[in-house]
């Protein structure tokens, strides 16, 4: 995808829906890698306790990914 056609604000939203999918959409497929496999990690690992804070790590980092 170019530059132009990537909106932050949607970036961060397909993100804060499954981490990953943001950093796809921006084209960085190394981080949606990372999220996508340690976000359900922390999750599922953690009780909850600390899977928030991935999801949100991926939706700011995919926002200010889409915004260059």
């Amino acid at each position: 995808m170019s530059k132009r056609s990537q909106n932050p604000n949607i970036a961060a939203v397909l993100s804060l829906l499954v981490p990953g999918i943001g950093q796809i959409y921006t084209g960085h497929l190394g981080w949606a890698l990372f999220f996508l496999i340690l976000t359900p990690g922390f999750w599922i690992g953690t009780g909850g306790l600390l899977g928030w804070v991935f999801h949100l790590w991926a939706a700011i980092q995919a926002h200010g990914q889409a915004k260059g």
